[in-house]
């Protein structure tokens, strides 16, 4: 089989491991970079040129590995793929829905998911009205396309809230103000889900004062046993917004288990450090049993 990895960096442990469990299966994995590409869109015979001029043919799968600040093109790229049949390890559409917070708490808000409580405004007039509607401070200030825990801020008062919230209201930003759970104590717990399963999960422990905790920012990780409710809620999460893999994040509050995030594209490092697992191995045998002509029935 010939599967391409849509990328946009080089040399990252996700891509390696990838790419390494797709040979050891017999297959051949190759790096596409999503900004070198550019595509003929038109009814008759639609193509994905690369480096130059050369087309990109026969793929029998594509793993679309999409940075944040590649959201637009890149899912424009992955969903060119779909229309030439090629089944995409993640969908373009279920993609955006993951990429853009608001978007997929409103989603998961409807199908019933338990979230922290989460309040959105345009005029700074509404600054107070938000503050008290999350349960005031300490509350946490989210850039709507953020990612690894980059432009996620903690106001621990009123008044750091306020001076935050108009911060970003200056630089134009699109802003999720969200309940902050202290008795996560910053700690979560990251599901990996492929296939409709929990493959693998861990808690993730912040690094020192540092309330977020990400990999990707020192925390520490470890294999975790989640709980039967916690393995549904991480499986809904995963089904609502569309995507066949995902990382799912979990906090444990005082009225049970929340949905924080869901991830499209998420790392591999610290899940498989963690468990001890070969989720690569895993995602490659999940794309034999599904890859086949392929048609995108969904729209944008």
């Amino acid at each position: 089989m010939k599967i391409g990895m849509l990328i946009s960096e080089q040399g990252l442990y996700s891509h390696r491991r990838l790419k390494e469990a797709a040979e050891a299966r017999g297959h051949t994995l190759d790096l596409i970079n999503m900004t070198e590409c550019y595509v003929c869109i038109n009814a008759i015979n639609p193509q994905i040129y690369y480096q130059g001029n050369k087309p990109i043919k026969d793929l029998d799968a594509v793993i679309p590995r999409i940075e944040h600040n590649i959201t637009f093109f890149g899912t424009a790229i992955l969903r060119q793929f779909e229309m030439l049949g090629v089944y995409p390890l993640n969908n373009s559409l279920a993609v955006i829905r993951a990429r853009d917070k608001l978007r997929s708490l409103q989603i998961l808000a409807k199908h019933n998911i338990p979230l922290p409580m989460t309040g959105l405004a345009h005029s700074p007039k509404d600054t107070q009205n938000l503050i008290d509607l999350v349960g005031g401070a300490p509350l946490v200030v989210k850039l709507v396309e953020g990612t690894e825990g980059v432009g996620v801020v903690l106001a621990e008062t009123g008044s750091a809230a306020t001076s935050v919230i108009g911060a970003f209201k200056q630089l134009d930003a699109n802003i999720l103000v969200q309940e902050y759970i202290k008795e996560s104590k910053g700690r979560d717990i990251r599901c990996f889900v492929l296939g409709g399963k929990v493959v693998g999960a861990m808690e993730r422990i912040a690094k020192g004062d540092e309330f977020r905790a990400n990999f990707h920012l020192g925390a520490e990780v470890r294999k975790i046993k989640i709980t039967p409710e916690e393995r549904s809620l991480a499986v809904r999460a995963t089904k609502a917004i569309g995507l066949d893999v995902a990382g799912v994040d979990l906090l444990r509050s005082n009225h049970g288990p929340l949905v924080l995030e869901v991830n499209a594209s998420p790392g591999l490092e610290g899940i498989e450090k963690a468990t001890g697992l070969d989720i690569a191995d895993m995602m490659i045998a999940h794309i034999e049993k599904n890859a086949k002509p392929y048609t995108n029935k969904n729209t944008a």
